[in-house]
């Protein structure tokens, strides 16, 4: 495992600095690293680590989800209200009506199945989305109008929706029956997620705060520790809590984080911060060259031209659900197309479920992971690239704004 992780940091890092040295984002030349050394092509990497890849990912996630809590500001956010809100489901359900119109006609595959492609392919991948949008936050780009706040937020919680809703479609795909309360699990996830993150974040602060006021102050590092692990039992809740409750670890990651941010004094939060951020240098290479890996670049040549038709006409589709979201509020035409851009990105939930209608042996299974495949390799690229190439001519600096 050893000589894997060399090969992942060595090559995973060279690969981004070359990328970035030509102009694009670094995450392309991670993802290009894990399909070139992954099991599909040169299978450099032991089988033993690609056996705990969901998880690796998953902590990687974690790192950017404390980040991106330590960097919010809620009352930013609740200037957004119902746009914020809206975006967490709104362009999802606009783009698996998409399938649901289109990919029977296109890729010949039932209602159903083409509601189980819709609901694998309409997740914005927050792995892409949320280190941007904490960049643009640290940059004050569009933050005078919140909008990385409101395209983070409505990005954490658009996987739930749509994770919610593919395992429903495939209990139907199996020939069972939905049930309502499948559907009650999407609102009670968000919240018990929130309610449990609150909590948690609570408690840090107490503990924090009460070795500050005995002389034993902690330090940011033991900080930064003690909170890693707090968000794993959060994560690791979810799980657990499964079988019984819906809840949302995620958004329990990012509430306990926001709550450490508006309780702490400006100066441990900043430094928190910065501790997170160095974390996700390595993270951030451990996570694009994983999924890059989880890829199976066969399955693009089996997609055809009709699937290349659908991703576009999808994408249509989750664009005309993002300006519907945005109506009546005072953004700018150039800053809805900037929100528009930065919701195009898919990666992590593809890459993560993409394969599960063919493990299930579903007739749909392999042209789900092919049209999966060809949406991460064709969205990925073109979302970073679209979001780091755009903001600067889309966004206002909120000092501009002020002046």
């Amino acid at each position: 495992m050893l000589f894997s992780l060399a090969i992942l940091f060595l090559v995973g890092f060279s690969a981004a600095a070359i990328f970035q040295k030509i102009g694009l984002p670094r995450m392309i030349g991670m993802i290009a690293t894990g399909i070139v050394t992954g099991p599909y092509v040169l299978d450099l990497l032991v089988p033993s680590l690609l056996g705990i890849s969901s998880e690796l990912r998953q902590i990687a996630l974690i790192i950017i989800l404390i980040k991106a809590g330590l960097s919010l500001n809620l009352s930013d956010l609740k200037k957004v209200g119902r746009p914020a809100v809206m975006m967490s489901f709104v362009p999802a359900s606009f783009e698996i009506i998409g399938y649901l119109i289109f990919a029977p006609l296109l890729l010949h595959v039932t209602r159903i199945e083409a509601a189980v492609m819709g609901a694998v392919l309409s997740a914005v991948s927050p792995a892409v989305v949320v280190p941007r949008m904490v960049k643009l936050i640290e940059e004050k780009y569009g933050t005078a109008q919140s909008i990385p706040q409101m395209i983070l937020a409505g990005a954490s919680c658009d996987d739930i929706f749509v994770i919610v809703l593919f395992s429903t479609f495939v209990t139907m795909a199996q020939g069972e029956s939905a049930k309502i309360t499948d559907f009650l699990n999407i609102p009670i996830s968000i919240v018990l997620g929130i309610l449990a993150g609150i909590l948690a974040g609570f408690i840090l602060f107490f503990l924090f705060e009460t070795a500050y006021q005995k002389n034993h102050a902690i330090r940011s590092t033991t900080k930064t520790v003690l909170i890693l692990g707090t968000a794993f039992l959060l994560m690791a809740l979810e799980t657990i809590a499964k079988p019984y409750v819906a809840l949302s670890g995620l958004l329990a990651v990012v509430a306990m984080a926001c709550v450490l941010k508006i309780k702490s004094t400006s100066d441990v939060s900043t430094r928190l911060s910065e501790k997170f951020g160095k974390l996700w240098i390595p993270a951030e290479v451990l996570l694009f060259v994983l999924v890059g890996a989880a890829v199976d670049i066969r399955y693009t040549l089996t997609a055809g031209v009709s699937a290349l038709f659908m991703i576009g006409i999808a994408l249509l589709f989750r664009a005309i659900g993002v300006f519907f979201c945005l109506l009546g509020t005072k953004l700018s035409g150039k800053e809805k197309c900037f929100c528009i851009i930065a919701y195009l990105p898919k990666a992590t939930v593809q890459a993560a479920i993409g394969s599960v209608p063919l493990s299930l042996g579903l007739p749909c299974g392999k042209i789900v992971l092919s049209v999966a495949v060809l949406a991460i390799l064709i969205t990925a690229p073109l979302g970073a690239i679209g979001i780091d190439k755009s903001y600067r001519k889309l966004l206002q600096p909120e000092q501009t704004d002020s002046i």
